[in-house]
């Protein structure tokens, strides 16, 4: 039985071990948190508190990794507010430790941050221009884990996330002179990242990089005074003037490649 350890179960790992262990996998996960160890246990996924750092790592990493076959590292970089960790410092503490493990399989969560804003349409064969530093340091993990013989590696580049309980919007109600009314939007739903990242290991498809963003763009001011109608927030008010086009970010590749169908193309 495929064993599968999951470096960060937060708002995406946490419902995503759950879904494995339905289809029949084993189930490992991490926390930073004591108090979340309870609810992994509770779930059926074997819990673990890993603390990664940019020079250490918990000894229990080895017990976390050991007897899986399939890695996946959802840990996004902290790098808003005052926070200036080195992201790619942390990774490259991690990978001598994956390939001294039984993992055979890496599922890097990375972002489409990695693009810069100067492309209109952008595929999986768009060159990376990130113009931020979380973007700049997930470029570079992203070809450290694959440029790895160790082990294989897909890069699963997510657009903004939402789900039942997230939606930008909800920071967005009630400002005014927003940005941008004319880009378009670029999200997912966590039912798909979820679907995507199933599809992915039930097609041994590794070794790829995907874009993975909801067929959906409206412009930012139509998506989203819509979405706080629905919800009945206070409207977001835009400037009247868009000041940049904005990228349209594609999944063909994702779709075709893995047959994938998306659940919520309307979000």
């Amino acid at each position: 039985m495929t064993q599968i350890s999951i470096l960060g179960c937060g708002w995406l790992g946490l419902p995503l071990a759950k879904a494995l262990l339905k289809k029949g996998f084993l189930a490992k996960g991490s926390t930073t948190s004591i108090e979340k160890i309870s609810v992994l246990e509770s779930a059926g996924i074997a819990p673990f508190i890993i603390r990664l750092e940019e020079e250490k790592i918990s000894d229990s990493i080895t017990d976390f990794l050991a007897d899986s076959q399939i890695l996946i590292v959802d840990i996004p970089p902290k790098l808003r507010g005052n926070s200036n960790e080195n992201f790619v410092a942390k990774i490259a503490t991690l990978i001598p430790f994956i390939e001294n493990s039984t993992i055979e399989k890496v599922l890097f969560v990375s972002s489409t941050s990695v693009y810069g804003e100067d492309n209109e349409l952008v595929t999986d064969e768009t060159p990376l221009n990130p113009d931020s530093e979380g973007g700049r340091q997930l470029a570079i993990v992203e070809s450290l884990l694959q440029k790895n013989s160790c082990f294989e590696t897909t890069i699963l580049r997510f657009g903004g996330l939402i789900g039942e309980d997230r939606n930008p919007v909800r920071f967005l109600s009630g400002r005014e002179n927003i940005e941008n009314p004319d880009s378009p939007i670029n999200l997912i739903h966590q039912d798909d990242c979820i679907g995507i990242i199933k599809k992915i290991i039930e097609l041994d498809s590794w070794n790829k990089t995907f874009n993975a963003v909801a067929p959906f763009h409206p412009t930012r001011k139509e998506y989203y005074t819509q979405k706080a109608a629905d919800l009945n927030l206070a409207l977001p008010k835009f400037v009247p003037s868009n000041t940049m086009a904005g990228k349209t970010i594609l999944s063909d590749t994702l779709k075709n490649s893995l047959q994938y169908s998306f659940i919520k193309p309307t979000l």
